[in-house]
């Protein structure tokens, strides 16, 4: 077998734009210490919203109740709260609007469909790669299950430079599937079929089909590889597959790949919450859908296809009226009925109006179960993200080493007032890296732009958010 390290980037290249990355092998790894700076994991952000916010008394609780969740990451996170975004307010614009614009900006919004200025992930990437990333990867990947959308700062979560969007977020799972690793470009149009016809001979047939040559080569008697990194290589791309055919539903299928499920019955683009109703659906149906988005964007991570970009779980001010039974570690949290419960159909019978109802006072049991269930979806996400096939060569995970900030709309939980509502936002975030203090819960108690400030410090980058004149107020308490 070979000595010489294979590069970490290595892919496997296919037809048209298909590219497969591979999962980390022994023989990236170098060994010599000099070899320090080979081995280290490159600089990767990431923003993680979810819809409609957590009210502040319940923040206060730790993890006994809503943010129960996130406790088995508890070391690897280091949750903040009393971060306040009221420099994000708006006159006369919807706060839902004014916190979501502002999550990772901590910025008013500037128009209906661009942020007040950039995201955190894209300082940190122009910082880090001011002439762009290695070849073949995806620049910026955002994607999310979200169905509320008339603004587009309710769902769209990473901005360049000048507050326009980074990327054109995908919300179908086949979409994402397709603009991380590609698609297989299909001849046609010789023997006379239709564009429907030509794009259902594309759809049947796998972005694995096209670089099976290079895989045998990995696998087979010459290939460089040691036994355990031919099996990881051949787990890796069952891995694939199965994404593959979870985002396509194929029809057909290899005889070991696993039973398909039904092609997604939920609308999106402009058939999703038409009139700014609501949608009926229930919990099955909504974490199905989520959760092989945030697989496959985990797998791009995981090859090194994206290292920047923003990952949505229900948008600014989200209206489903949703049903069903919601279970967490093998018991039953809540057993949904929204638009029942309120008595109320359309908007009114939405779950957004438990978070218009709360009050501290009561015990909020609705909306409890609500945020509960956010928690657990975007722990399931970053729990993809701190697995076996996640570790880096520095023994640590990609959870570990990346930023990932998580935040939403709203902290207050009070929306008759704009600017309280927009105060003690929910914000936790990974240790990049040892950048950053974990296995905290901890009160910052300072505004958001001033904690963004920080952490792009601490990153190594030079730019800062909000005005050019206003002196930064360092949230020291956060850096390690």
């Amino acid at each position: 077998m070979s000595t010489r390290p294979i590069d970490r980037r290595t892919v496997l290249k296919g037809l048209g734009t298909a590219t497969i990355g591979l999962p980390l092998l022994e023989e990236m790894l170098v060994s010599t210490s000099s070899a320090a700076e080979k081995n280290a994991p490159p600089v990767r952000a990431f923003n993680v919203f979810f819809g409609l916010g957590i009210p502040s008394p319940l923040q206060a609780e730790g993890f006994r109740d809503v943010l129960e969740p996130l406790a088995p990451l508890a070391d690897k996170l280091l949750i903040m709260r009393n971060v306040d975004q009221v420099r994000c307010d708006e006159r006369g614009i919807n706060a839902h609007y004014d916190g979501a614009s502002g999550a990772f900006t901590a910025q008013p919004p500037n128009g209906e469909a661009r942020a007040g200025g950039p995201s955190i992930d894209q300082v940190i990437r122009r910082a880090h790669y001011p002439k762009g990333l290695p070849a073949g990867m995806v620049p910026t990947l955002v994607a999310g299950t979200f169905f509320r959308r008339s603004r587009v700062g309710r769902y769209v979560h990473s901005y360049n430079l000048d507050g326009t969007v980074a990327a054109t977020i995908q919300e179908k799972p086949r979409d994402l599937f397709e603009r991380v690793f590609g698609t297989v470009e299909v001849a046609g149009g010789a023997d006379g079929a239709s564009p429907a016809e030509i794009r259902r001979r594309r759809l049947r047939r796998s972005v694995l089909d096209s670089v099976v040559d290079q895989y045998q080569f990995y696998t087979g008697k010459n290939s460089p590889l040691g036994a355990a990194s031919k099996a990881r290589v051949t787990e890796h791309l069952e891995r694939i597959r199965e994404y593959e055919q979870r985002a396509y539903a194929l029809k057909k299928k290899s005889p070991n790949a696993p039973d398909l499920p039904r092609r997604s019955r939920l609308l999106h683009g402009g058939r999703a919450d038409p009139g700014g109703q609501g949608i009926d659906i229930t919990v099955d149906e909504l974490t199905t859908e989520w959760r092989l988005l945030a697989d496959l964007y985990a797998l791009a991570v995981q090859t090194d296809r994206v290292r920047f970009g923003s990952l949505t779980f229900l948008a600014a001010g989200e209206r489903i009226r949703l049903t069903g039974e919601y279970k967490y570690a093998g018991k039953t949290i809540y057993k949904f009925d929204d638009a029942k419960e309120h008595n109320a159909s359309g908007d009114k019978g939405c779950s957004h109006e438990w978070w218009h109802k709360f009050n501290e006072k009561k015990k909020n049991t609705q909306l409890r179960a609500h945020a509960h269930l956010k928690m657990r979806e975007v722990a399931y996400f970053l729990q993809a993200l701190d697995g076996p096939e996640s570790q880096e060569a520095n023994g640590k995970t990609i959870l570990e080493n990346s930023l990932i900030t998580i935040s939403t709309e709203s902290g207050d939980g009070r929306h008759n007032n704009v600017k309280r509502e927009l105060s003690g936002v929910f914000h936790a975030i990974t240790g990049a890296g040892g950048r950053f203090k974990t296995g905290q819960i901890m009160d910052v108690g300072a505004e958001g732009v001033d904690v963004y400030n920080t952490m792009l410090a601490a990153m190594g980058a030079r730019q800062r958010l909000g005005p050019p004149n206003r002196k930064m107020k360092a949230a020291d308490a956060i850096r390690a």
